[in-house]
Protein backbone atom coordinates (compact mmCIF):
# COMPACT_ATOMS: atom_id res chain seq x y z
CA UNK A 1 0.00 0.00 0.00
CA UNK A 2 2.84 2.23 0.69
CA UNK A 3 4.87 1.38 -2.86
CA UNK A 4 0.96 2.37 -4.42
CA UNK A 5 0.38 5.54 -2.53
CA UNK A 6 3.62 6.60 -3.98
CA UNK A 7 2.83 6.62 -7.31
CA UNK A 8 -1.00 7.85 -6.18
CA UNK A 9 0.81 10.50 -5.51
CA UNK A 10 2.40 11.29 -8.63
CA UNK A 11 -0.57 11.31 -10.33
CA UNK A 12 -1.90 13.91 -7.82
CA UNK A 13 0.79 16.22 -9.09
CA UNK A 14 0.42 15.81 -12.39
CA UNK A 15 -3.50 16.30 -12.39
CA UNK A 16 -2.35 19.86 -10.85
CA UNK A 17 0.42 20.24 -13.66
CA UNK A 18 3.44 19.11 -12.23
CA UNK A 19 5.79 16.33 -12.71
CA UNK A 20 5.29 13.53 -10.96
CA UNK A 21 7.78 14.99 -7.85
CA UNK A 22 5.39 17.74 -7.49
CA UNK A 23 8.36 19.88 -7.69
CA UNK A 24 8.09 21.37 -11.66
CA UNK A 25 5.70 22.84 -13.19
CA UNK A 26 5.57 20.66 -17.10
CA UNK A 27 1.61 21.27 -17.65
CA UNK A 28 -1.33 18.36 -17.39
CA UNK A 29 -0.27 15.37 -19.54
CA UNK A 30 -2.23 14.00 -22.01
CA UNK A 31 -2.54 10.27 -20.92
CA UNK A 32 -1.34 9.52 -16.91
CA UNK A 33 -1.75 5.89 -15.50
CA UNK A 34 -0.57 3.79 -12.93
CA UNK A 35 -0.90 0.46 -11.83
CA UNK A 36 -1.76 -1.39 -8.12
CA UNK A 37 0.17 -4.01 -6.42
CA UNK A 38 -1.66 -4.13 -3.56
CA UNK A 39 -4.88 -6.32 -4.64
CA UNK A 40 -2.60 -8.64 -6.25
CA UNK A 41 -0.64 -9.07 -3.24
CA UNK A 42 -3.39 -9.52 -1.48
CA UNK A 43 -4.98 -12.25 -3.29
CA UNK A 44 -1.14 -14.51 -3.10
CA UNK A 45 -0.24 -13.70 0.63
CA UNK A 46 -1.37 -16.49 2.85
CA UNK A 47 -1.12 -14.01 5.69
CA UNK A 48 -0.12 -10.29 6.28
CA UNK A 49 -0.74 -8.37 9.23
CA UNK A 50 -2.24 -10.41 10.92
CA UNK A 51 -5.26 -10.93 8.34
CA UNK A 52 -5.78 -13.96 5.91
CA UNK A 53 -5.29 -13.18 2.28
CA UNK A 54 -6.99 -14.85 -0.89
CA UNK A 55 -10.44 -15.41 -0.46
CA UNK A 56 -12.78 -17.19 1.45
CA UNK A 57 -13.88 -20.71 1.08
CA UNK A 58 -15.55 -21.19 -1.99
CA UNK A 59 -13.27 -18.40 -3.60
CA UNK A 60 -16.46 -15.74 -4.04
CA UNK A 61 -15.99 -13.69 -0.95
CA UNK A 62 -12.65 -11.85 -0.49
CA UNK A 63 -11.13 -12.32 3.16
CA UNK A 64 -9.98 -9.80 5.71
CA UNK A 65 -6.62 -9.09 3.78
CA UNK A 66 -7.86 -8.49 0.34
CA UNK A 67 -11.39 -7.02 1.71
CA UNK A 68 -8.45 -4.14 3.15
CA UNK A 69 -6.51 -3.74 -0.04
CA UNK A 70 -10.09 -3.19 -1.87
CA UNK A 71 -10.76 -0.92 0.02
CA UNK A 72 -7.97 0.91 0.25
CA UNK A 73 -7.80 0.72 -3.84
CA UNK A 74 -11.71 2.18 -3.29
CA UNK A 75 -10.38 5.11 -1.69
CA UNK A 76 -6.87 5.90 -3.68
CA UNK A 77 -9.05 6.21 -6.88
CA UNK A 78 -11.35 8.00 -5.20
CA UNK A 79 -8.93 10.79 -4.71
CA UNK A 80 -7.09 10.66 -8.18
CA UNK A 81 -11.08 11.29 -9.39
CA UNK A 82 -11.54 13.98 -6.85
CA UNK A 83 -8.30 15.73 -7.82
CA UNK A 84 -9.37 15.35 -11.28
CA UNK A 85 -12.94 17.42 -11.07
CA UNK A 86 -11.02 19.89 -8.93
CA UNK A 87 -8.78 20.81 -11.13
CA UNK A 88 -11.62 20.83 -13.57
CA UNK A 89 -10.18 18.13 -16.11
CA UNK A 90 -13.69 15.86 -15.58
CA UNK A 91 -15.12 16.78 -18.93
CA UNK A 92 -12.06 16.28 -21.17
CA UNK A 93 -10.50 12.92 -19.35
CA UNK A 94 -11.38 9.13 -19.27
CA UNK A 95 -10.68 6.74 -17.02
CA UNK A 96 -9.88 3.30 -17.57
CA UNK A 97 -9.66 0.71 -15.16
CA UNK A 98 -8.81 -2.90 -15.98
CA UNK A 99 -6.02 -5.82 -14.67
CA UNK A 100 -3.04 -7.05 -16.32
CA UNK A 101 -4.25 -10.63 -14.89
CA UNK A 102 -6.63 -12.55 -12.12
CA UNK A 103 -5.16 -15.13 -9.98
CA UNK A 104 -5.74 -18.84 -9.43
CA UNK A 105 -7.22 -20.43 -7.41
CA UNK A 106 -9.49 -18.12 -5.34
CA UNK A 107 -11.03 -21.23 -3.52
CA UNK A 108 -8.10 -22.26 -1.23
CA UNK A 109 -9.46 -25.64 -1.46
CA UNK A 110 -8.29 -26.40 -4.76
CA UNK A 111 -4.62 -24.92 -4.17
CA UNK A 112 -1.81 -27.28 -5.03
CA UNK A 113 1.68 -26.06 -3.86
CA UNK A 114 4.47 -27.73 -5.71
CA UNK A 115 7.88 -27.17 -5.72
CA UNK A 116 8.78 -27.13 -9.41
CA UNK A 117 12.81 -27.20 -8.74
CA UNK A 118 12.64 -31.40 -7.89
CA UNK A 119 10.87 -31.86 -11.59
CA UNK A 120 13.00 -29.84 -13.25
CA UNK A 121 16.03 -31.44 -11.93
CA UNK A 122 14.64 -35.13 -12.45
CA UNK A 123 13.95 -34.49 -15.79
CA UNK A 124 17.65 -33.36 -16.15
CA UNK A 125 19.17 -36.49 -14.39
CA UNK A 126 16.65 -38.77 -16.50
CA UNK A 127 17.60 -36.89 -19.82
CA UNK A 128 21.23 -37.48 -18.29
CA UNK A 129 21.15 -40.95 -18.05
CA UNK A 130 19.76 -41.13 -21.36
CA UNK A 131 22.43 -39.04 -23.08
CA UNK A 132 25.70 -39.53 -21.09
CA UNK A 133 27.22 -35.99 -21.09
CA UNK A 134 24.91 -33.70 -22.47
CA UNK A 135 24.35 -31.70 -19.67
CA UNK A 136 21.32 -30.19 -18.28
CA UNK A 137 18.70 -30.08 -20.61
CA UNK A 138 16.53 -27.18 -18.92
CA UNK A 139 18.29 -24.43 -18.94
CA UNK A 140 15.38 -21.85 -17.53
CA UNK A 141 11.96 -22.17 -16.93
CA UNK A 142 9.34 -19.40 -15.62
CA UNK A 143 6.95 -21.76 -13.81
CA UNK A 144 4.17 -19.97 -11.60
CA UNK A 145 0.70 -21.86 -12.26
CA UNK A 146 1.77 -22.86 -15.86
CA UNK A 147 5.35 -24.47 -16.85
CA UNK A 148 7.53 -22.80 -19.66
CA UNK A 149 10.71 -24.57 -19.78
CA UNK A 150 13.73 -23.42 -22.60
CA UNK A 151 15.76 -26.80 -23.17
CA UNK A 152 19.60 -26.41 -24.25
CA UNK A 153 18.53 -28.77 -27.38
CA UNK A 154 15.62 -27.51 -29.16
CA UNK A 155 15.08 -30.55 -31.02
CA UNK A 156 11.72 -31.86 -31.50
CA UNK A 157 12.85 -35.17 -29.66
CA UNK A 158 14.04 -33.34 -26.53
CA UNK A 159 11.04 -31.31 -26.19
CA UNK A 160 9.27 -34.71 -26.40
CA UNK A 161 11.45 -36.22 -24.17
CA UNK A 162 9.96 -33.81 -21.42
CA UNK A 163 6.82 -33.74 -22.30
CA UNK A 164 6.82 -37.75 -22.13
CA UNK A 165 8.61 -37.34 -18.52
CA UNK A 166 5.81 -34.47 -17.42
CA UNK A 167 2.83 -36.48 -18.43
CA UNK A 168 4.21 -39.99 -16.86
CA UNK A 169 5.42 -38.64 -13.59
CA UNK A 170 3.26 -37.23 -10.61
CA UNK A 171 4.88 -34.61 -7.94
CA UNK A 172 4.64 -33.54 -4.61
CA UNK A 173 2.71 -30.94 -3.02
CA UNK A 174 0.99 -29.61 -0.07
CA UNK A 175 -2.60 -27.59 0.36
CA UNK A 176 -3.91 -24.93 2.00
CA UNK A 177 -3.13 -26.42 5.84
CA UNK A 178 0.04 -27.25 4.63
CA UNK A 179 -0.93 -31.27 4.14
CA UNK A 180 1.22 -33.40 1.77
CA UNK A 181 -0.69 -33.87 -1.26
CA UNK A 182 0.52 -35.58 -4.43
CA UNK A 183 -0.54 -34.32 -8.26
CA UNK A 184 -0.48 -36.30 -11.03
CA UNK A 185 1.02 -35.97 -14.12
CA UNK A 186 3.72 -33.33 -12.55
CA UNK A 187 0.78 -30.93 -11.93
CA UNK A 188 -0.06 -30.13 -15.79
CA UNK A 189 -3.32 -31.31 -17.99
CA UNK A 190 -1.73 -30.52 -21.06
CA UNK A 191 1.63 -30.09 -22.81
CA UNK A 192 2.98 -28.37 -25.88
CA UNK A 193 6.14 -29.44 -27.20
CA UNK A 194 8.74 -28.13 -29.63
CA UNK A 195 6.72 -27.71 -32.77
CA UNK A 196 3.16 -27.60 -30.79
CA UNK A 197 4.79 -24.67 -28.88
CA UNK A 198 5.47 -22.67 -31.59
CA UNK A 199 2.58 -22.93 -32.48
CA UNK A 200 0.53 -22.31 -29.18
CA UNK A 201 2.24 -18.87 -29.04
CA UNK A 202 1.36 -18.45 -33.10
CA UNK A 203 4.91 -18.03 -34.38
CA UNK A 204 7.66 -20.05 -36.47
CA UNK A 205 9.53 -22.79 -34.90
CA UNK A 206 12.49 -21.41 -35.31
CA UNK A 207 11.53 -17.95 -33.43
CA UNK A 208 14.13 -18.26 -30.02
CA UNK A 209 11.86 -16.22 -27.84
CA UNK A 210 9.33 -19.16 -27.73
CA UNK A 211 9.47 -21.77 -24.66
CA UNK A 212 10.53 -25.17 -25.89
CA UNK A 213 7.54 -26.42 -23.21
CA UNK A 214 5.03 -25.09 -22.41
CA UNK A 215 2.58 -27.18 -19.62
CA UNK A 216 -1.13 -26.07 -19.19
CA UNK A 217 -1.62 -26.84 -15.58
CA UNK A 218 -4.58 -28.33 -13.43
CA UNK A 219 -6.70 -25.70 -11.86
CA UNK A 220 -5.23 -24.94 -8.31
CA UNK A 221 -1.74 -26.02 -9.11
CA UNK A 222 0.72 -23.30 -7.87
CA UNK A 223 4.57 -23.72 -8.80
CA UNK A 224 6.15 -22.57 -5.62
CA UNK A 225 8.16 -24.41 -3.02
CA UNK A 226 7.26 -24.25 1.10
CA UNK A 227 3.57 -22.32 1.59
CA UNK A 228 4.62 -19.16 1.00
CA UNK A 229 1.72 -18.56 -1.96
CA UNK A 230 -1.89 -19.30 -1.92
CA UNK A 231 -2.27 -18.20 -5.71
CA UNK A 232 -0.66 -17.10 -8.81
CA UNK A 233 -1.05 -16.28 -12.51
CA UNK A 234 1.06 -16.53 -15.90
CA UNK A 235 -0.69 -19.92 -16.73
CA UNK A 236 -2.98 -20.83 -18.81
CA UNK A 237 -6.16 -20.68 -16.37
CA UNK A 238 -9.74 -19.19 -16.57
CA UNK A 239 -9.08 -17.33 -13.53
CA UNK A 240 -5.96 -15.54 -14.61
CA UNK A 241 -7.60 -14.20 -17.92
CA UNK A 242 -10.80 -13.09 -17.11
CA UNK A 243 -10.50 -9.80 -15.91
CA UNK A 244 -12.97 -6.88 -15.76
CA UNK A 245 -12.62 -3.80 -17.61
CA UNK A 246 -14.11 -0.60 -16.51
CA UNK A 247 -14.24 2.79 -18.64
CA UNK A 248 -15.71 6.35 -17.45
CA UNK A 249 -15.76 8.42 -20.42
CA UNK A 250 -17.68 12.09 -20.86
CA UNK A 251 -18.62 11.47 -24.15
CA UNK A 252 -20.60 8.06 -22.35
CA UNK A 253 -24.05 9.44 -20.62
CA UNK A 254 -25.63 5.97 -20.32
CA UNK A 255 -24.03 3.70 -17.79
CA UNK A 256 -24.16 0.07 -19.02
CA UNK A 257 -22.69 -3.46 -18.97
CA UNK A 258 -21.31 -4.86 -22.30
CA UNK A 259 -21.42 -8.64 -22.66
CA UNK A 260 -19.41 -8.31 -25.52
CA UNK A 261 -16.37 -10.13 -25.65
CA UNK A 262 -13.44 -7.93 -25.06
CA UNK A 263 -9.49 -8.33 -24.35
CA UNK A 264 -7.25 -5.98 -22.79
CA UNK A 265 -5.20 -5.34 -25.56
CA UNK A 266 -8.16 -3.34 -26.44
CA UNK A 267 -7.06 -0.51 -24.32
CA UNK A 268 -4.55 0.48 -25.96
CA UNK A 269 -6.00 1.65 -29.07
CA UNK A 270 -9.22 2.76 -27.35
CA UNK A 271 -7.02 5.63 -26.04
CA UNK A 272 -5.46 6.30 -29.23
CA UNK A 273 -9.37 6.94 -30.52
CA UNK A 274 -10.57 8.79 -27.38
CA UNK A 275 -7.50 11.11 -28.06
CA UNK A 276 -8.18 11.55 -31.60
CA UNK A 277 -5.60 9.66 -32.83
CA UNK A 278 -5.73 7.17 -35.26
CA UNK A 279 -5.17 3.46 -33.44
CA UNK A 280 -3.37 2.20 -36.58
CA UNK A 281 -0.31 3.78 -36.04
CA UNK A 282 0.39 0.95 -33.31
CA UNK A 283 2.36 -1.89 -35.79
CA UNK A 284 0.35 -4.58 -32.76
CA UNK A 285 -2.82 -3.20 -34.36
CA UNK A 286 -2.44 -3.40 -37.64
CA UNK A 287 -0.77 -6.73 -37.15
CA UNK A 288 -3.48 -8.11 -35.43
CA UNK A 289 -6.58 -5.65 -36.20
CA UNK A 290 -7.22 -4.95 -32.96
CA UNK A 291 -10.43 -2.60 -32.39
CA UNK A 292 -11.46 0.01 -29.80
CA UNK A 293 -13.63 -0.84 -26.71
CA UNK A 294 -17.11 -1.48 -27.96
CA UNK A 295 -19.69 1.12 -26.67
CA UNK A 296 -17.73 4.94 -27.40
Amino acid sequence: MQYDSFKVQAILNETDGYDHSGQHHVGVPAIFGLNFQTVSTAQKLPTSDGLTGGYLPGGKVPGPLLVRALNYINTQVGAMVSRIKADGLARSTAIIISAKHGQSPTDPGALARVPDSPIISAINAAWTAAHPGAGKLVIFSTDDDGMLLWLSDRSQAAADFVKQYLLTHSAAGNNISGNPVTVPTSGVKTVYAGAASAAFFGVPLGDPRHPDVVGIAEHGVVYTGGQAKIAEHGGDDVQDRNVPVLVVSPSVRRAGTSGVPVETTQIAPTILDLLGLNPGQLQAVRIEHTKVLPGL
